[in-house]
């Protein structure tokens, strides 16, 4: 599943979550969608299976590195905020409003990069029900 449309966000941390719990939508139907495609031993012969493991494949790594880029994406940027702040800071001391400004940042910051966390999280868990589904229809490229 790629981003959905429109400008992504890393300003606003409820929206990325959003974005986030959207994009990981694949990976929370990942059960669903191998039961429902992968045929029982009696039905084997009436559907691809090595075919429907490969797209499915393909669509977990597209999503994986979807969300990934996004997220480190997110990352940076918000360091960027948070170093520019600091180096504000560091010029205007007595300043509440900035100091304020920058821990709402800091904050931020590491919830997106608790994120990454819960990503690897995600990712294992869907690569665990897909290699236990389709390990003997599909053998994935060894990148993985």
């Amino acid at each position: 599943m790629a981003a959905p449309s429109g400008a992504r966000s890393c300003e606003d941390f409820a929206e990325f979550q959003e974005l986030l719990r959207v994009m990981r939508t694949i990976d929370d139907r990942i059960v669903h969608e191998l039961n429902t495609t992968l045929p029982t031993a009696s039905f084997v012969g009436k559907i691809d299976a090595k075919q429907t493991c490969k797209e499915l494949y393909q669509s977990l790594m597209e999503a994986h590195a979807s969300r990934e880029t996004i997220i480190k994406s997110c990352i940076a940027q918000t360091s960027n905020v948070v170093k520019t702040l600091q180096e504000e800071r560091e010029k205007a001391q007595d300043d509440i409003t900035l100091l304020k400004q920058l821990r709402q940042e800091q904050t931020k910051l590491k919830l997106m990069q608790s994120e990454l966390n819960v990503e690897e999280v995600v990712n294992d868990r869907s690569w665990k029900v897909f290699n236990e589904r389709c390990r003997i229809h599909y053998k994935p490229p060894k990148s993985q």
